[in-house]
């Protein structure tokens, strides 16, 4: 969450930018998006060689070190192409390096597989930056952000996702298609619910900036860092097998590789695919999913595959994309997805026909409902968390309910940190359900059997099956009522007389 002085560096730099003549939102994005990117290679090259170091290795060899070959006819210093280099130059050397050397560099960047998902959207990336004197100005305001943003090492870790989502709240159509980045906290509240093992197979069919993604690979990194890298095996299966992206935007696939590559994913396979089309062919493949998809009203149904609308028939994308993570997931995989309320609800065929799928045919873990300040300023609605397991067979006994109210943040649109956070506690409910049975209806948790569920017509709301504790309220009695009510008329009635004498006067 982007606050204070950060907000207002970002402020700036975003009225640079249109005092420069670069005024189209998504055209300002992607070029702070590629600027960030070279300054992030540059820190994490220093991070490599300073880690080596430590660990008495020599074997480190820097993208950056000697003679470097940026295209097919350039070969130059590698070290012109350091962030920490070339921000130092005069504006007119600054713009002529990073236009036609470091740009070249990063488009051309490559790992050991030439067909990278980095390698093939950066392919159509353009630098849009018109002069030298905005370039400068823009190089030392983004300077200027990252070193408020060390200072604060917890939200350093994911500076573009944070850029991206304020800048979202400048576009005119953000929010037209139901794209709503999703807040960190709540990315790696979902991610810890789902504890992603090493040889998890990871998907999120709606990537954006690919923020379920990154988090799952930094939360194996942190927790399962020596299953990880044991092997020469498992560590080319973290690069480039275990997490896949889809997404039909190109500069969120842009964006999105660029977030892995950084993130230390070598290779991710971050596609462009219409998830809920025919094209989307992948089925009982995925150990886990992780999805925030958009929520934008009303498809064609020739748009959707007819897979999907053979279990649930509607237009409706939300309802389409839980269908699509049930067919996605192998048996056994597990899902942690956001939907709208009205998933929860509704009393539409289709609405009752997947919640049908998730309770009889699938093993529906939580459902956690979310205020809907979550959001803001960007949207208002209101959300829930659903967990769930695909079974095929049922498996659904006991559903675990969950209200938070608080998330760590004021609900407003001005989202500040706040001390009320429910977050660390349903972590630690969810990992102990055994401890839940027993709560009552009127705590902040508690399980609901499933029967009582199918009774309520699969309604999922929480408040259906919430109970208030009404405290009975105890009045003195009524002859005491009567003598207060004659001593306060005696009161009013004494003073009137008084303001009548005063007047006579």
């Amino acid at each position: 969450m982007i606050t204070g002085e950060i907000k207002s560096k970002i402020d700036s730099l975003w009225d640079t930018f249109a005092a420069g003549g670069l005024t189209n939102p998504l055209n300002v994005i992607e070029q702070i998006t590629y600027l960030m990117f070279i300054r992030d290679l540059d820190d994490l090259d220093n991070k490599k060689k300073k880690s080596n170091s430590m660990l008495g290795l020599n074997d480190y060899q820097s993208i950056f070190d000697g003679q470097v070959k940026v295209d097919d006819d350039l070969v130059v210093n590698g070290d012109e192409l350091r962030w920490s280099t070339f921000k130092d130059f005069a504006p007119d050397k600054m713009f002529d390096i990073v236009q036609k050397e470091v740009f070249s560099f990063i488009k051309n960047l490559k790992n050991d597989d030439n067909d990278s998902s980095y390698a093939r959207y950066m392919k159509d990336a353009s630098f849009l930056i018109p002069t030298p004197g905005l370039l400068s100005k823009v190089v030392e305001g983004l300077d200027e952000v990252y070193q408020l943003m060390d200072a604060d090492v917890a939200k350093r870790s994911d500076i573009r996702g944070d850029v991206y989502e304020y800048l979202l709240g400048k576009l005119s159509t953000a929010g037209r298609n139901g794209q709503f980045r999703t807040p960190r906290h709540i990315i790696r509240m979902m991610v810890e619910l789902m504890d992603p093992q090493a040889d998890d197979l990871i998907c999120d069919p709606a990537a954006g900036t690919a923020g379920f993604l990154v988090e799952s690979a930094e939360y194996l990194q942190t927790k399962k860092k020596n299953e990880i890298f044991f092997t020469k095996e498992n560590k080319d299966y973290f690069n480039k097998k275990m997490f896949t992206g889809y997404d039909t935007d190109q500069t969120m696939l842009r964006i999105g590789a660029m977030n892995m590559l950084v993130h230390g994913v070598e290779n991710p396979n971050i596609k462009y695919q219409d998830s809920l089309s025919d094209n989307n062919i992948g089925k009982d493949k995925y150990s886990l999913i992780l999805a925030n998809p958009p929520f934008k009203g009303s498809l064609d149904y020739d748009t959707v595959s007819n897979d999907l609308l053979k279990v649930c028939k509607t237009k409706k994308t939300e309802l389409l994309f839980l269908t699509l993570f049930l067919r996605m997931l192998k048996v056994g995989g597990r899902c942690a997805c956001i939907v709208p309320d009205g998933v929860l609800f509704n009393s539409t065929k289709a609405h009752k026909a997947i919640r049908k799928e998730l309770v009889e045919s699938n093993s529906l873990k939580a459902v956690i409902s979310m205020p809907s300040g979550v959001f803001k300023p960007y949207a208002g609605v209101s959300t829930a968390v659903l967990i769930f397991t695909k079974t095929g067979n049922g498996g659904t006994d006991k559903v675990w309910f969950y209200d938070m109210t608080a998330d760590g943040y004021s609900l407003d649109d001005k989202r500040i940190q706040v001390k009320e956070n429910d977050i660390p506690d349903i972590i630690e409910r969810f990992k102990h359900l055994d401890k839940e049975v027993g709560r009552k209806k009127t705590e902040k948790s508690f399980m609901v059997d499933k029967k009582d569920i199918v009774e309520n017509d699969y309604d999922l709301s929480i408040n259906r099956y919430k109970e208030i504790e009404y405290e009975p309220v105890k009045y003195p009695p009524t002859k005491d009522i009567i003598a207060e009510i004659e001593k306060l008329d005696k009161e009013s009635n004494d003073a009137l007389q008084e303001l009548k004498a005063l007047l006579k006067d």
